[in-house]
């Protein structure tokens, strides 16, 4: 995986803390430089932490799953993306919390790096240099979480659900070029 391949990726595994930070901006009301970076460090934080997990356990069984694994990336991105795809289609309106304490942050960082730990499983498989990989999606995730939370502030909420949805159609686009590389080779 290149490091065009990697930002994009990393740009679709942010889109939901992007969407989440945009809702703390628009609660809290201000951007303020710290609170800009809690809300950055917290979601960067866990979007490094959980692929480096997922890796940790994709590497304990990816000889034997060897022969399938693109199509593993493919069904796990996929199902990720259209997740994603669905919560921004979806009515349902979550309320916006201004609080940036562990308490607040910790379950939010969390839910919106699950899928980073199923893209952790795929780059096991895909033979991705770990450390380098989930560093860089961490600064990107820790970079557009701190611009969300300033968008969320000037412009609202209007932006959050184009997030989620640009973020699970990129998640279903890297999926699909992930499985095509591999049956054409």
């Amino acid at each position: 995986m290149g490091i065009f391949e990697l930002f994009i990726l990393a740009v679709g595994l942010s889109m939901d803390a992007f969407a989440v930070a945009v809702c703390k901006g628009l609660a809290t009301g201000e951007a303020k430089p710290r609170g800009m970076a809690i809300v950055g460090l917290w979601f960067g934080g866990f979007q490094a932490l959980m692929p480096l997990l997922g890796y940790l356990v994709g590497v304990q069984f990816s000889a034997a799953i060897e022969a399938f694994d693109h199509w593993l990336a493919f069904l796990l991105l996929g199902a990720i993306g259209g997740g994603m795809i669905k919560e921004a289609l979806s009515k349902d309106e979550e309320p916006a919390d201004a609080s940036l304490s562990p308490r607040a942050m910790a379950p939010l960082a969390l839910a919106t790096s699950i899928d980073a730990l199923a893209v952790g499983v795929s780059f096991a498989f895909l033979r991705v240099q770990i450390v380098p990989a989930v560093a860089f999606i961490g600064v990107v995730t820790f970079a557009l979480s701190a611009v969300g939370v300033k968008v969320g502030s000037l412009f609202g909420s209007r932006y959050k659900r184009r997030a989620e949805l640009i973020g699970g159609l990129i998640l279903i686009a890297l999926g699909v070029k992930i499985l095509i590389e591999h049956l054409t080779q």
